[in-house]
């Protein structure tokens, strides 16, 4: 296999949103279920965001290359947006307020950093974001621990995702280093910002939610707690991944010095034979170790 892989949009997938997926879907556990649904109210206007940040330089890319992927990169985005969007709908029946969400992430990425900030550094946020959301692709689908409670369904949503952001995890990042010319110091604390940025933000609509779902305060701080140290306790759902993390810090960095996940290849093979993301995702998830 090529270093890296095509970026192809694939669009009107169907994953069963409408279907019986239970309200806490990863395992019955509350804590996880919200902290990934945290993510997906956010994915929307970040995908519009990242779209955004690309788009303002798109006319000074002159390589047909770099056009093509930039291109194939805008739809992928789309489509995750509009699948995440879609799986909202769900939360809004189950009485989460998601306009609210939508509204105070909007606000945050278009109403302060693409009103008030340079766009290089808007677009490096971009990048920064897709060398997270890489990181996050390869720790959800190594092992079968991670993930594996969750419901085939949205396992699948989120294997296809996964997936995706392998190809075209260094679009962002090429833009920002050969059109932008984006320093090294504006690309690594473009990094320290979103990091923080995108935790706390996910941190904050996770209790809300919990909230939203009658848990009492002490129900929502234990929940909290024990969830906290699954994200961030030793070989935590994050704190496992930061020798990768920590590379982007490096001089010299590129997204494709980390080659695609080995699932990557099962999944590819497995969707182009089908056309089916659900039995992709059982295929990632029968050949994960434990």
């Amino acid at each position: 296999m090529s270093t890296q892989p095509e970026i192809v949009p694939r669009e009107k997938l169907d994953f069963d949103l409408e279907g019986d997926i239970p309200q806490y879907w990863f395992g019955g556990d509350p804590f996880k279920t919200r902290f990934c649904d945290a993510m997906s109210t956010i994915f929307p206007e970040g995908e519009r965001y990242f779209i955004s940040c690309v788009r303002d330089y798109r006319d000074q890319v002159t390589d047909p290359e770099m056009l093509s992927e930039i291109k194939h990169f805008i739809r992928q985005e789309g489509q995750h947006g509009i699948v995440h969007s879609k799986y909202n709908e769900r939360l809004k029946q189950q009485g989460i307020d998601v306009d609210r969400l939508e509204r105070i992430t909007a606000q945050m990425l278009f109403g302060f950093f693409r009103k008030y900030l340079p766009k290089a550094h808007t677009l490096a946020a971009t990048a920064a974001c897709e060398h997270l959301t890489a990181i996050m692709a390869e720790t959800f689908f190594h092992r079968k621990t991670v993930l594996g409670d969750a419901d085939p369904r949205m396992y699948a949503l989120y294997a296809w995702h996964a997936m995706e952001e392998m190809e075209h995890k260094a679009v962002a990042f090429d833009v920002m280093q050969k059109v932008a010319k984006v320093g090294y110091l504006r690309r690594v604390w473009a990094l320290v910002e979103v990091t923080l940025s995108f935790n706390l933000h996910i941190l904050i609509y996770t209790a809300h939610m919990l909230k939203a779902d009658g848990f009492s305060f002490w129900q929502r701080a234990k929940l909290m707690t024990k969830g906290l140290w699954w994200v961030y306790g030793p070989r935590g759902l994050f704190t496992s991944s930061m020798r990768p993390y920590l590379s982007y810090y490096k001089p010299g960095f590129h997204p494709w010095q980390h080659k695609e996940m080995s699932a990557y290849q099962l999944w590819l093979d497995t969707f182009n034979q089908t056309g089916d993301p659900i039995l992709a995702g059982r295929a990632v998830y029968a050949a994960a170790p434990t």
